[in-house]
């Protein structure tokens, strides 16, 4: 499948096959796909908690407004951002890189992170969602349908899965076998609206 149309068929569907099970193999190909994502300074900062656990799923679907995709789903893919991994040996991020340059790129590790909390955060957020849309266009290509979901109780799903306390939950991502296709779009805008050239009037 090419990425255009990936990109094209790729719509959020919230009604799945519940007997449908993906195999070891799809999983692991999915999952090495998605850590291929950016990830400023690489340092690779999201963690994928890919719930397995059935009487898990059902504790977080009873704090995600009760969606029946959080358990029906074929995978249930908790995105979160270690917030500290920019400290954690970041030396190994460059490893394959030429010294000088790794040397210069930890050094810069360090001082753009050191005191900067915002910084950690926002970098935390925007990984996850590029690694969530990878995700996504992986998955379609490999024939299966995915959601992206924010609608949950954030502190009660880090509490449930035991998050560390220098970890933030991103988003969940659903992966699965549709019941039934995608309702048509709803009402995409004009180009000429989100496109802005060079500065807004």
């Amino acid at each position: 499948m090419k990425v255009s149309q990936a990109i094209n068929e790729r719509r959020s569907v919230k009604s799945y096959d519940p007997d449908h099970r993906m195999t070891e193999a799809e999983i692991e190909q999915l999952m090495s796909l998605a850590m291929l994502s950016p990830t400023a300074f690489n340092i690779q900062h999201w963690r994928f908690v890919v719930v397995t656990d059935p009487v898990l799923r059902h504790q977080i679907r009873a704090v995600s407004w009760n969606q029946a995709q959080v358990t029906d789903a074929s995978l249930l893919i908790i995105l979160t951002a270690d917030l500290k991994a920019w400290e954690k040996d970041p030396a190994r991020y460059w490893v394959n890189a030429p010294k000088q340059a790794s040397d210069y790129l930890v050094k810069a590790i360090h001082d753009y992170y050191t005191d900067h909390a915002q910084a950690e955060r926002d970098e935390g957020m925007r990984s996850g969602g590029m690694a969530a849309m990878t995700l996504m266009l992986a998955a379609k290509e490999m024939g299966y349908d995915t959601c992206p979901m924010d609608g949950f109780d954030f502190d009660a799903v880090g509490k449930l899965i035991n998050l560390p306390a220098d970890h933030v939950p991103v988003m969940f991502v659903v992966v699965g076998k549709p019941l039934e296709a995608a309702k048509p779009r709803s009402g995409q805008l004009p180009l000429n609206e989100v496109v802005i050239y060079n500065r807004f009037e």
